[in-house]
């Protein structure tokens, strides 16, 4: 319960402390899928769901969306549960198959931030960082580096980590389509959000951008954190499996 509710915590204000608006959409980014995927990659489905659901949803509310709450409780728990189910269930591929599986990912992983970025992200963008709120200027060379990078940060962990690594994004990327179909189904088919028909395909790309930035987030974080304080999943385990 405890690591349910500060994950919970977690989830919730890493969706509400820095948002952007973006004109070319007229949705909104934040960075709530980067604790998502951290969560229930370390602590597993059960925890990465409730903390998804519950912190999306609360955010939602807190930000002044309270129409999208309900689905955000059951879209962000599912993406949560299919992300932490997917990381403790990888399949068993030779080496062989896990480098090129790996060397796909890293590139469609950065391609996709790369595209997308440049597409729906560049140029002026109204953002929020709490309570301020500013104009910038994002060039898309920036979105091409990134993409790069994230390219290049997979390639790196899957050869260094081994399979672990490229299974996870796989999960990632599992968890991130749950996420983009269930906004988008909601969005389409919703009353009181119209519904938008059609329309909710603006909202696709800013979803998909969410996924690959979380994606860029969570791969680096979760190994660094187990790397120094070992093996977190055990936490995660009922107390009355670790009694005598």
């Amino acid at each position: 319960m405890a690591l349910a509710a500060i994950s919970t915590a977690l989830v919730c204000v890493a969706t509400m402390v820095f948002t952007v608006y973006v004109p070319a959409t007229k949705g909104f980014f934040n960075l709530g899928e980067t604790m998502v995927y951290t969560v229930a990659i370390l602590f597993g489905p059960y925890v990465g769901a409730l903390a998804g659901g519950l912190g999306s949803a609360l955010a939602d509310v807190l930000l002044g969306y309270p129409y999208y709450a309900p689905g955000t409780l059951v879209i962000k728990a599912a993406e949560g549960f299919v992300v932490g189910w997917l990381t403790r269930r990888m399949a068993r591929l030779g080496q062989r198959a896990w480098t090129y599986l790996t060397s796909l990912l890293a590139f469609l992983s950065g391609s996709l931030l790369a595209s997308i970025g440049t597409c729906y992200y560049s140029g002026a963008a109204d953002i929020t960082l709490w309570s301020a709120a500013f104009t910038l200027q994002v060039p898309p060379a920036l979105w091409t580096c990134l993409g790069v990078g994230l390219a290049v940060l997979i390639m790196a962990l899957g050869l260094s980590s081994g399979p672990e690594a490229g299974w996870r994004v796989l999960a990632i990327l599992a968890g991130g389509c749950v996420m983009v179909l269930g906004y988008f189904l909601y969005e389409f088919l919703v009353p009181w959000l119209g519904p938008l028909g059609w329309a909710a395909l603006a909202e696709v790309p800013v979803n998909v951008g969410q996924v690959a930035v979380g994606l860029a987030v969570a791969i680096p974080l979760t190994r660094a954190l187990e790397k120094r304080l070992g093996p977190l999943e055990a936490v995660a385990q009922p107390l009355s499996s670790q009694s005598s």
